[in-house]
């Protein structure tokens, strides 16, 4: 069963772009099959390079509903699919201490007891729904094992109400930022889209999109910039979310060009580790990086 209104390749790179989402080529392509096939996407790279975002453009452009399942360490099933109302279970029994434990059973294993998390949201949304599954290498190994059980066959079983079947599937898009590997199992399930750094051109596409007001010389040379600093040995590369805010750091500090200064007093707003800062100093010769 396929998701949204995406007719080719080229349709979902227009209404990605429609909603403010510049997709490469092989972006596009994959979000086609993912949604085309059914099958859910696997989007790996470096954090800040558009994984998430990509799930809440997928979702406004095929005007669906965006649910997220943000992963971390510790995270249970009870969080990620259902979990009991215990408290309003126990109300419900001692209003009625009368009652047989079999009636009352049946009443506080109902609906109205219920508590859907992201999992089962996402099964049992009758119209349009993206689900999001984010930095699920940050969750413990037993969380993959019930997201081969859901993904599989799109349903869920409750032991006290039964099994509950997609009656729309979900267009599904697992992130990582691939700290720790993912089964195979999983990978196998899942169709794969690694999403690096954009060339030049595309991220200053990106940037004048998000900071029109910028000269665009200077966000060519903001552009050039950050990826002469992705060619240094850093703890930690500047991503295109980072580039952006500096484009905006420059807009808001009415920067017309791009010179030492500015740079040294800045580098605060693309770069995070002060080994990385001190690095940047004596590796980057701005001139250089500049020339016509």
């Amino acid at each position: 069963m396929g998701f949204g209104p995406f007719t080719s390749v080229d349709d979902v790179k227009a209404r990605l772009a429609d909603v403010g989402y510049l997709a490469s080529d092989a972006v596009a392509t994959t979000v086609y099959l993912a949604a085309t096939l059914g099958k859910p996407l696997l989007v790996e790279g470096p954090a800040g390079v558009g994984k998430t975002e990509l799930s809440r453009a997928v979702a406004e452009a095929g005007e669906a509903e965006l649910v997220r399942l943000q992963c971390y360490e510790g995270v249970d099933e009870a969080r990620a699919l259902y979990e009991w109302n215990h408290a309003k279970q126990l109300l419900r029994i001692t209003a009625g201490r009368d009652e047989s434990w079999d009636e009352a059973r049946t009443d506080i294993f109902s609906e109205e007891f219920l508590l859907p998390r992201p999992l089962l949201t996402a099964i049992r949304n009758e119209h349009p729904t993206v689900l999001l599954i984010d930095e699920t290498d940050k969750a413990d190994v037993e969380i993959e094992g019930l997201l081969l059980e859901v993904l599989g066959d799109f349903q869920v079983t409750v032991p006290e109400l039964g099994t509950i079947v997609a009656k729309q599937r979900p267009f599904v898009v697992l992130t990582s930022n691939a700290t720790r590997e993912l089964s195979e199992a999983l990978r196998r399930r899942c169709l794969f889209l690694h999403i690096g750094f954009p060339e030049a051109e595309l991220e200053e596409r990106i940037v004048r999109l998000k900071v029109p007001e910028l000269d665009a010389t200077l966000t060519g040379s903001v552009v050039r910039v950050v990826n002469a600093l992705r060619a240094l040995p850093l703890r930690k590369e500047p991503s295109v979310a980072e580039t952006i805010d500096w484009a905006r750091t420059l807009l808001a500090l009415g920067a017309d060009i791009l010179d030492d200064e500015v740079v040294r007093d800045t580098l605060g707003v693309i770069l995070k580790h002060n080994d990385d800062i001190a690095k940047a100093r004596t590796g980057l010769d701005l001139d250089q990086v500049l020339a016509p």
